[in-house]
């Protein structure tokens, strides 16, 4: 594929109703099943404006809305209470707690919350909406929960509608971090320790483990026919026949490095597996945690490899985020040196430290090889959205890298990239770090154009 926008193929066909996903485009953390990171709908782009914003008293890693255009988030709670209903006396205080959290449309204002029990990933940061506009979460207390809200004659609600236990197929001291539908309305979860599970619509649950030692802090990646998912070691394409039982259909090891890189969170591949490619999901793409990362594109149906080259050329070296997927191109942004909260990270880096350069980069692949087709200095701090309607990539981050000055402080701008030439077409600022620290977390972009993106202490809404 060229470098015209134009020459891009469309992204799959909408989800199957059988997923129960919702609203195509703002219903998953990585844009849709296939983990694209993209969005049918156009940002705020060349006229952004930040037309509102609160402070939720907490981090929202991933933000939905639903049919009803009500923004609902998954988020870690600074601060909570030892009861899922905080009330004055309930209970002695609590730190870094999971939420569910609902915004109001108009003024970004939190309506009403949830507290979870705490599990992996800060309390599970990877969850969808459903076709019901409950988001579907684990929690750390074995349970796969739908949960609801609703207005009452006292205001809004936020309540477990539906509850899944799986707590006998999670080992002590395990929890689930990855969650998704697939195409035929199970449910697959795995666990930080490779459990790897499905629930279908009797909630009959069935699962099996993957190699001891190999750990998941990624989110799984769905096609009609499996799904991928991606341990600190290898690479696996599943599926689950009419038992209900995942197995392997293939395994790919990778290089994952002598040990964590700065910018990351674990030892191993911080990607997201990303299908894309000929009928929207024939490839499969990760990027590996060798010294210098290389991208790899996979057969989706045979592990067969259909090119690899570095991912990053004047880059940082590294990358948490999944690659973005538009036709047979890949854009891929670069965290190496990003600093992580020491809660959200595991085990230490080698180097200690690094300066977060910063830097994105496309790739178009096709059965010749991959061909880089640009590459910028876009320090992108929050995981980006790729726009299918503008053409153009939304994203919270720094200015360029300066040699010497403190990272991740000062100015932190909307940013939106143009996906044909790498070159920025606005840059908006919209808060000021450590404050609005984008802290890598997921936004989402409505049918509006409106953007929801939060902050370490904001809520952010961005329009056009």
């Amino acid at each position: 594929m060229g470098a015209a926008r134009g020459s891009a193929q469309a992204a799959p066909s909408a989800p199957s109703p059988s997923t129960g996903v919702g609203p195509t485009g703002t219903s998953l953390m990585h844009g849709d099943l296939w983990s694209t990171d993209s969005t049918p709908f156009p940002g705020p782009g060349r006229h952004a404006r930040l037309a509102a914003s609160s402070v939720p008293g907490g981090a929202c890693a991933a933000t939905f809305v639903g049919h009803d255009g009500m923004p609902v988030s998954l988020c870690t709670q600074f601060v909570g209470t030892a009861t899922n209903r905080p009330a004055p006396g309930a209970g002695p205080p609590n730190v870094v707690v999971p939420t569910v959290t609902l915004f109001d449309p108009a003024t970004a204002a939190p309506l009403a919350r949830l507290q979870l029990a705490k599990g992996g990933l800060l309390g599970g940061v990877y969850g969808y909406l459903d076709d019901h506009d409950r988001v579907v979460v684990a929690d750390g207390s074995g349970a796969i929960l739908r949960v609801a809200h609703r207005k009452t004659s006292r205001g809004w609600q936020v309540h477990v509608d539906d509850r899944i236990d799986v707590a006998r197929h999670i080992p002590a001291g395990d929890a689930i971090t990855g969650l998704a539908p697939d195409f035929s309305g199970r449910i697959w979860f795995a666990t930080t320790r490779g459990v790897v599970g499905t629930v279908d619509t009797a909630k009959n649950v069935r699962s099996m483990r993957l190699p001891r030692g190999e750990e998941l802090g990624n989110g799984l990646s769905i096609r009609a026919d499996g799904a991928s998912v991606l341990t600190t070691h290898a690479l696996y394409e599943m599926r689950a026949g009419a038992s209900g039982v995942p197995h392997v259909v293939w395994r790919r090891a990778y290089d994952r490095g002598s040990a964590r890189m700065p910018g990351q969170l674990t030892w191993g591949s911080g990607t997201t597996p990303t299908y894309f490619g000929p009928g929207g999901d024939g490839w499969v793409a990760i990027v590996d945690n060798a010294r210098r990362p290389q991208l790899i594109v996979y057969d989706s149906d045979t592990g067969s490899t259909v090119c690899r080259m570095p991912a990053f050329d004047r880059s940082g070296q590294g990358t948490e985020n999944s690659p973005m997927a538009w036709g047979d191109s890949l854009v891929i942004p670069s965290t190496y040196g990003y600093q992580y909260p020491p809660m959200a990270v595991t085990g230490p880096s080698v180097p200690a430290n690094a300066p977060f350069v910063g830097g994105s980069t496309r790739i178009d692949v096709s059965s010749h090889g991959c061909r880089r087709i640009w590459e910028n200095n876009d320090r992108l701090a929050t995981l980006p959205r790729l726009s299918r309607a503008d053409g153009l990539i939304h994203a919270l981050g720094y200015g360029p890298y300066v040699p010497g000055t403190i990272q991740q402080l000062g100015p932190v701008d909307y940013v939106a990239t143009d996906f044909a030439t790498g070159r920025r077409v606005r840059t908006l600022q919209v808060g000021t770090a450590p404050v609005d620290e984008p802290l890598e977390l997921t936004g989402t972009i409505a049918p509006d154009g409106t953007m929801w993106q939060a902050t370490v202490g904001r809520m952010l809404k961005i329009e056009r």
